[in-house]
């Protein structure tokens, strides 16, 4: 009897710890391009203590929302947004319909190839570019135009789709996530009804749990129907502090977790880590000039300074591309 229970208790311990290393071994599967460190750590730390029931820092599943920005967070921003790209193009195929716009900065400038004299035309310009590209259309031709489109947009420095220019390690973080009972949004700058068509193909979130810029809409009967008319007016600017608020608008619900690459994520992610019980905050640092792009301080496009030199104060982590992620792209 005496060598039967010691059996027993000997497989049972044997059981516990086979089932311990399985975890411990799919834990490191789930987010097999992140090189072991802080960054990764971090994330199977927070996501054990808010999933583990009874514990300290539980939290139930119906409160486990965690928001991701988009342009650079989960693709590639350089060298340029990839909705100001879509509006580029837009009036370059839209130009022969209007005659006037060879005349007429800064449509005058894009077509002829002056980017700088575009960047010049600062907020206005890129205002007019933005509307003639993105309103006076229902909102299903739009989005057709922008599926269309993305389809066989290329980024032309790495040549690649840019739906193919995404972070797989950010992908298994959203898989890793969602299997752990996580509601994951893309809450973006960019524009909501520009994202909508392809992201639940591209990373598995679906258009529904999209969080984005938006232009006015009417409502409109024509003789085909109720259509909903995109105006040439901008309704909501989902970046900075208009995040949070975007967040509660379209979520209802405070993120435990948050991640980011740029000032214009900073107020998201204090809204998140500010909240009660244990949080996460995360900024992806773009500092590998040799597999994708290095840059921070200085750069137009996600710019990345005060939420880089408040991040140890915040408890943010920094991700650095260069030294926590083994790849960075799906097909390396």
């Amino acid at each position: 009897m005496r060598r039967t229970a010691i059996a027993s208790a000997v497989a049972t311990c044997l059981i516990g710890a086979v089932a311990f290393a399985s975890a411990a071994l799919a834990q490191d599967d789930a987010l097999s391009s992140w090189n072991d460190g802080a960054a990764k750590q971090a994330i199977v730390d927070f996501v054990s203590a808010v999933t583990e029931e009874g514990g300290a820092d539980y939290v139930a599943p119906a409160d486990r929302i965690a928001t991701f920005d988009n342009d650079g967070t989960l693709w590639v921003e350089q060298p340029m947004y990839v909705q100001l790209a879509f509006a580029f193009d837009e009036v370059k195929r839209m130009a022969p319909d209007h005659p006037e716009w060879k005349d007429t900065e800064p449509f005058k400038s894009l077509l002829a190839g002056d980017m700088k004299a575009v960047a010049a035309s600062g907020k206005k310009g890129l205002a007019q570019i933005i509307g003639v590209s993105h309103a006076g259309m229902s909102n299903a031709e739009f989005t057709e135009t922008a599926t269309n489109w993305i389809k066989t947009a290329k980024n032309p420095k790495t040549g690649r789709l840019n739906t193919d220019d995404i972070y797989e390690p950010m992908l298994e973080l959203i898989d890793y996530l969602k299997a752990n009972e996580f509601d994951v949004f893309i809450v973006s700058g960019g524009g909501i009804e520009f994202m909508r068509p392809w992201t639940e193909a591209t990373y598995g979130i679906p258009p529904q749990n999209v969080v984005g810029s938006s232009v006015k809409m009417t409502y409109k009967v024509t003789d085909d129907g109720p259509v909903l008319m995109r105006d040439a007016e901008i309704a909501f600017v989902d970046d900075g502090p208009g995040k949070p608020v975007g967040i509660q608008s379209h979520i209802g619900k405070r993120p435990i977790a948050s991640f980011g690459n740029s000032d214009g994520d900073y107020q998201m992610l204090e809204w998140a880590t500010t909240g009660p019980g244990r949080t996460l905050g995360m900024i992806v640092h773009h500092d590998d000039a040799i597999r994708e792009f290095a840059y921070d301080r200085d750069s137009q496009f996600g710019h990345l300074d005060k939420a880089m030199d408040d991040a140890a104060k915040q408890g943010w982590v920094l991700i650095s591309m260069k030294d926590d992620w083994a790849k960075i792209f799906p097909d390396e």
